[in-house]
């Protein structure tokens, strides 16, 4: 299964210069460490938008929940990162009952499998 109208996916602009590319929130650090080591930048903050669209099309729905509100799809996979580097990454996105665009919640690195 694939992301519903992923071709219409919201990346709202502050949830990436002000959470996931933030050295200082305090949820969000972690997150910016991660992605700024690969060449992500609040600054360039719709290269990152694009890269998480991306993501989106690219790849399977590994995972929903049905909430009362909604459904959370999780997506899992590869995503390019500048530079042409790939990152093992989960996004995760939501589409409310009423609504029929998914809109973008979270991103963070998945562990490397081991075998």
């Amino acid at each position: 299964m694939r992301l519903p109208n992923a071709e219409r996916a919201i990346v709202p602009p502050a949830k990436i210069v002000n959470y996931l590319l933030s050295p200082t929130h305090r949820a969000g650090k972690s997150k910016a460490a991660f992605f700024s080591g690969f060449g992500f930048s609040a600054n360039d903050w719709p290269a990152m938008a694009a890269a998480l669209r991306r993501h989106a099309t690219d790849h399977a729905v590994s995972m929903t929940a049905e909430t009362a509100f909604g459904v959370r799809y999780v997506i899992d996979g590869p995503m390019r990162a500048p530079g042409e580097t790939f990152l093992n990454v989960r996004s995760v996105w939501y589409i409310d009952a009423e609504g029929n665009a998914p809109r973008f919640v979270t991103a963070h690195p998945l562990r490397k499998e081991t075998r």
